[in-house]
């Protein structure tokens, strides 16, 4: 599989709101707002036609100069798998750079992101929930071999309930 995918952005860069794709709407539509004083550290959404280990679809973040907006497709390369879990179990999120930014698209594999950012992403998701009373575990970065194994996984996952158990 490329490094190359599309992403669809669901919450912009610096939001408190938390937007989420509606399958059976075909919308983007608003799910709460973050209790924490806490914004996203970066545009939010989720590679399309996958489907993650909680059951929706393969999360993505993607690091952006200037936020986007919801229902945005962006065309990312993949940086890193970054591995955590919350009340649904296993949730990990892929992290990747726009093909079209310069600011970004020099960079391949998670060393490359600045650590302060790494570090506010980490912080961000151990403590967006906390005071909803949900409990997230952070594992960490992994490299983008890592990453592209859980994309392609995800698209099985996908393709198998798209096609069900009598295709």
């Amino acid at each position: 599989m490329s490094a190359r995918v599309h992403c669809l952005v669901e919450i912009p860069k610096g939001s408190r709101n938390k937007y989420e794709w509606n399958e059976e709407l075909q919308a983007i539509t608003l799910d709460r707002f973050l209790f924490s004083s806490v914004v996203y550290p970066t545009d939010y959404g989720f590679i399309p036609d996958t489907l993650a280990e909680d059951g929706d679809p393969l999360d993505a973040m993607v690091c952006v100069s200037e936020p986007t907006f919801p229902g945005c497709v962006i065309e990312v390369k993949v940086i890193a798998l970054f591995r955590m879990r919350d009340e649904k179990g296993i949730d990990d999120k892929v992290l990747c750079v726009p093909l079209s930014d310069p600011n970004w698209n020099h960079m391949d594999q998670v060393e490359d992101v600045p650590e302060p950012l790494r570090d506010e992403i980490s912080h961000f998701f151990s403590i967006y929930k906390q005071p909803e009373g949900k409990h997230v575990m952070v594992d960490g970065w992994y490299p983008r071999e890592q990453a592209i194994e859980e994309i392609d996984a995800a698209r099985r996952r996908w393709a198998a309930r798209r096609d069900g158990p009598d295709a």
